[in-house]
């Protein structure tokens, strides 16, 4: 569900669906989790449900594992003593009907005429809202992201280029009034399947009205610029080689794939900010000597001994630095150190770390020279566009928390006793 679709085209679904055809047999068992029953009855509640609010492929064996998922999930919050509040299910309901534009006493009631009585969808809000409260309780405290992750984060950001232009294709499928819901449900197929350019190209060949259909809905190569406002986050957010989800227009439904991308590097985006020790020694073969036993810059002072307070430590950008001595360090990794022979001396280089510019702004913690004005800030163009530390922190965080409920969900279905009859 986490794609969950506009709430004008599900409030349609909703407004299009049939009441579905009873079975025999609705209250058979058809599976156990733990000797808590799955019934015939509760697949089929769970199936249309799943059908009408984004998932319109869903089969009886996914509604099935879904629903295991959801006993786990409460078996989970009750061995911790966790109930939902009615207020707090209530909240839930709500939350969850105003994606669709609705109450949740609209929503039920229109689930009611698509044949979903009110407990499918309270038991699904009640299970995704005691989950969090497991998450936060068992998950979340164990979470930790490093400054180092951060910055490597960070790094990542910089270094990826700014997307400027787009190869992308179209396929625009008619929607006359009365078919709008076929139109969508065909886009919803097509979306889904995964299609590979050449695949995408076949079906816009088959489906699609536009006049670029007998080219397989190829277009050129276009500024992001140029595109309309409300599409650019769509298009810049596909990796090449990936279709967007349906977009309704005004007769019609419309999806764009896109086959490749071109970027430009952001302003200081290769200038490097160098921290890096340095220390004068009578010869080339004294600085060799200190420069194997040294593991560190930290190490460096101790290794050093009564030398320790003329090591010079120093945080800059790269062109700040002496020709020789960069030179030297363009082929160091951190903690790696080398020697710089003037012949009537010689100065041990240790580089501590590189990292862009752009990173090394916003770093509150990274080791700066004494001196007034290091040139730190000159190397640093524009960091206005970049997300903020606590933004990618808590980015990563929600990664890692929900890679740990995953895995703690599968650790559930690992320890389950599941049987069918």
């Amino acid at each position: 569900m986490r794609h969950f679709l506009s709430g004008l085209a599900l409030t349609a679904a909703l407004a299009a669906a049939p009441a579905p055809i009873l079975a025999q047999n609705l209250f058979e068992p058809v599976v156990y989790i733990n000797n808590a029953a799955i019934t015939r009855y509760e697949v089929g509640q769970r199936q249309r449900f799943m059908q009408i609010v984004g998932a319109p492929n869903t089969t009886p064996a996914e509604a099935q594992q879904a629903l295991i998922d959801d006993r786990l999930r409460n078996y989970a919050a009750r061995q911790l003593g966790i109930v939902p509040t009615d207020e707090g299910l209530q909240n839930g309901l709500e939350e969850f009907a105003s994606r669709a534009g609705l109450s949740a006493a609209e929503f039920t009631a229109a689930l009611e005429n698509a044949g979903v009585e009110p407990q499918a969808y309270r038991d699904f809000v009640s299970a995704g809202l005691v989950w969090r409260s497991v998450i936060r309780e068992r998950v979340v405290p164990r979470i930790k992201v490093s400054d180092a992750e951060v910055d490597q984060e960070l790094r990542r950001v910089v270094e990826t280029p700014i997307l400027s232009r787009v190869l992308i294709s179209e396929l625009i499928i008619p929607a006359p009034p009365g078919q709008e819901q076929q139109a969508l449900n065909l886009a919803r197929q097509i979306a889904g399947a995964g299609l590979s350019s050449d695949e995408f190209e076949a079906a816009a060949r088959q489906y699609s009205a536009a006049e670029s259909a007998q080219a397989g809905g190829r277009l050129a190569w276009v500024n992001i610029d140029n595109l309309p406002p409300g599409l650019r986050p769509v298009i810049t957010a596909l990796q090449p080689g990936q279709t967007t989800q349906p977009l309704t227009v005004e007769g019609a439904v419309v999806l764009f794939h896109l086959r490749d991308s071109q970027g430009t590097l952001r302003p200081g985006a290769t200038e490097q900010v160098i921290d890096y020790a340095t220390l004068r020694l009578a010869s080339a073969a004294d600085a060799a000597t200190l420069a194997a036993r040294a593991l560190s810059c930290d190490d460096l002072y101790v290794q050093a001994g009564a030398q320790a307070g003329q090591v010079q430590r120093q945080t800059v950008p790269q062109g700040a630095i002496p020709t020789l001595v960069a030179q030297r360090l363009a082929s160091m990794d951190a903690d790696e150190a080398g020697v710089v022979d003037y012949g009537n001396g010689a100065d041990l280089v240790m580089l501590c770390s590189r990292q862009p510019a752009l990173v090394a702004d916003m770093a509150a913690d990274v080791p700066t020279t004494a001196l007034p004005d290091d040139g730190v800030e000159a190397a640093v163009p524009n960091a206005s566009d970049l997300p903020t530390r606590e933004a990618v922190r808590d980015e990563i965080f929600n990664r890692k928390a929900n890679a740990a409920a995953e895995a703690y969900l599968a650790e559930l279905r690992a320890e389950a006793i599941i049987r069918r009859p």
